[in-house]
């Protein structure tokens, strides 16, 4: 098909592109709400799709129902090269469509009524996009298990869902529920999202039937097909009977099921931290591939070998890390926060891993104990750059800075600090789950909920750790019994209190960009600032 000029309105502008000269079009068109995506509500897919291995080949079609809210008639369609639509209907009736890369305008023929609940069924095929550094760089990993048998697996967080299945392809929009049909060579077996209706079976081949019930993000859904063995179980969580479903390769069950008792652990410190697991209609898997893992909804990848740590090896350097298997307790983590609360944008990635990765903090803390979770948070405060923001650019795709992972969980930590009472933290953490159940969100959006909820004015403390990469200093001089102390490095107004200990006794200080003094009765011979707040001290 012929490129096109769309009729999109572009959200970052030409003054923007002047400053983001790297940002094209394309970004434009797969970042941000366009003309096209926005007159309609995504209500359901049902999607099918035939894998060849041998081949690396993929064929299906997706079905794309929606709700009208505005009366149009063009309709972006997404879907990553070299992957081509074959054909668009509506109502049995063929549909034309234009394309822009990765972008395709369907013109619909029938009129699109405000209020009317429609479809279009999109066909395609081809030789999907090969992950190049899953999960990281994504799309299919075509691999082989120990005894020679194919092993595949999907994965297309930041690339984009639309790298291997036609979907509306922005997370501001999610799919109240979906069906997943998957057909894999005989020998092979397929774990999707969601609960499994029923097999089909035929000569050659098997199609797996799941069926999520609940709203998914694009980038959750997936495939992943093996020679795997099951086991689960069944645990009694806070909304009732969970199903727990585990799935991994043949000669790797008996290690999986030494190492996967951790996962009612896991279950029982999150939902106590965060609140009832999000999805029991869907039950939980975790599912072996052949890559690290990754947060897919209701079917949490897992590729960390069997191990405790990050393959081994412990991201705090305190011990605390090779006390738990990090790929799982940090991809169930995103139950919470990634597939229950999702960002609409990108550039708020830091709301999917800051928080996620704050829960390995509160999984060491349940098990474990505070100061525990204390040591390894502050641990990880070493992989921490603060090279650019952790918010990234709006409407072009754009995530922000690794620190959103470490740097986001040790803000979160310092939240803790200041609200001074963990069961009230606990309600909020908990609160935002309840408040934003199953929604996108903005950042701002949960910036606004915590400050509400914890009475305390975080606005220039969120700008400071979320929209500059500067560490707040706490600089101070000692002239005898007379300690002096203010921020540098800091926003404007920025005021966050610390508990300081002198001389053997901690209290509350609050400092801001000007100097203070507090007079002690005896000479001031120590200063130490709690270990738990997330800033740089100094003498001068």
């Amino acid at each position: 098909m012929k490129k096109i000029t769309t009729t999109l309105l572009l959200a970052i502008g030409l003054s923007a592109y002047a400053q983001q000269p790297n940002y094209t079009e394309q970004d434009s068109l797969r970042g941000s709400i366009t003309l096209e995506r926005s007159w309609w509500d995504l209500n359901f897919y049902n999607l099918s799709v035939e894998v060849k291995p041998e081949d690396k080949f993929i064929s299906g079609s997706n079905i794309i129902r929606y709700t009208v809210l505005e009366e149009k008639q063009l309709l972006q369609v997404d879907l990553q090269p070299p992957l081509i639509i074959e054909k668009v209907t509506q109502d049995g009736e063929n549909l034309k469509w234009e394309s822009n890369g990765n972008a395709h305008f369907v013109t619909l023929k029938k009129p699109q009524l405000k209020g009317d609940i429609n479809e279009i069924k999109v066909y395609y095929s081809g030789h999907p996009k090969e992950a190049v550094r899953a999960p990281w760089d994504g799309g299919f990993s075509w691999k082989k298990d120990n005894n020679g048998k194919h092993f595949v697996a999907t994965s297309c967080q930041g690339l984009g869902a639309s790298v291997w299945w036609p979907n509306k392809d922005h997370m501001y929009d999610e799919v109240d529920s979906m069906a997943i049909n998957i057909t894999t060579p005989k020998d092979l077996m397929d774990v999707s999202n969601g609960r499994l209706l029923k097999v089909e079976e035929k000569k050659d081949s098997n199609t797996y039937h799941w069926y999520v019930a609940n709203p998914i993000n694009n980038y959750g859904v997936n495939i992943n097909m093996g020679d795997y063995v099951h086991f689960g179980e069944i645990y009694h969580g806070e909304k009732g009977k969970l199903a727990m479903d585990y799935y991994v390769l043949r000669d790797n069950e008996e290690k999986a099921k030494e190492q996967f008792k951790q996962a009612p652990m896991m279950m029982e410190a999150l939902e106590h931290w965060f609140g009832p697991y999000p999805f029991y209609e869907d039950g939980y898997k975790l599912v072996e591939v052949p890559y690290l893992g990754m947060e897919h909804q209701s079917s949490v990848t897992y590729g960390n070998q069997f191990k405790n740590g990050y393959l081994g090896s412990d991201v705090s350097k305190t011990g605390w890390g090779l006390k738990f298997d990090f790929i799982l307790i940090h991809e169930s983590g995103h139950e919470w926060f990634a597939n229950n609360i999702t960002y609409k944008d990108i550039a708020d990635m830091w709301v999917h891993e800051g928080f996620t990765a704050y829960s390995e903090n509160l999984y060491v803390d349940y098990h474990f104990g505070k100061e525990a979770a204390s040591d390894y948070v502050i641990g990880t405060r070493n992989n921490i750059q603060n090279d650019k923001p952790i918010i990234g650019i709006y409407d072009v795709n754009q995530k922000g800075s690794g620190d959103m992972y470490s740097k986001g969980a040790n803000m979160l930590h310092t939240i803790r600090q200041l609200v001074d009472n963990d069961e009230k933290w606990r309600i909020i953490l908990r609160g935002l789950n309840s408040e934003f159940y199953h929604k996108t969100v903005t950042t701002k959006q949960i910036e606004e909920y915590i400050s509400r909820t914890s009475g305390i004015d975080l606005a220039q403390f969120f700008d400071q750790y979320l929209r500059t990469a500067k560490l707040p200093v706490l600089e101070y001089q000692v002239k005898g019994k007379q300690l002096s102390y203010r921020y540098t490095n800091i926003v404007n107004g920025f005021d966050m209190p610390l508990k300081i200990n002198v001389n053997g006794t901690e209290d509350w200080f609050y400092p801001t960009s000007d100097w203070k003094s507090k007079s002690f009765k005896k000479d001031v011979l120590s200063v130490n600032v709690n270990r738990n707040f997330y800033v740089e001290h100094k003498k001068i």
